[in-house]
């Protein structure tokens, strides 16, 4: 079983329109449609937002990130970082 998975932090640096936040969700939604998607939602406390996918690689994960059209129209900016999942099935990392 595969536990990395891609963290994409957003951070909003202009203002967003009605159509861009359509294409968002749009966008989300293709990814969910092709079992990428595994957690996403805007922070309260922070202008921007969290979304957590399962990719292929970095590489394909960057591709991910940057077709989010908050990101290729240039209103929110991203950091991409990889993640282990900890589970139970997995003995949280051979420690549990």
């Amino acid at each position: 079983m595969d536990y990395i998975r891609y963290v994409i932090l957003l951070s909003r640096v202009a203002e967003v329109t009605e159509d861009l936040i359509k294409a968002h969700v749009n966008h989300l939604k293709d990814l969910e449609a092709k079992g990428n998607l595994v957690l996403c939602g805007p922070f309260l406390d922070y202008p921007g937002g969290i979304i957590i996918i399962k990719a292929e690689s970095l590489t394909a994960a960057k591709a991910i990130a940057e077709r989010d059209p908050f990101v290729s129209a240039g209103v929110q900016t991203y950091e991409l970082r990889t993640m282990e999942v900890s589970s139970r099935d997995n003995n949280h990392l051979g420690m549990g």
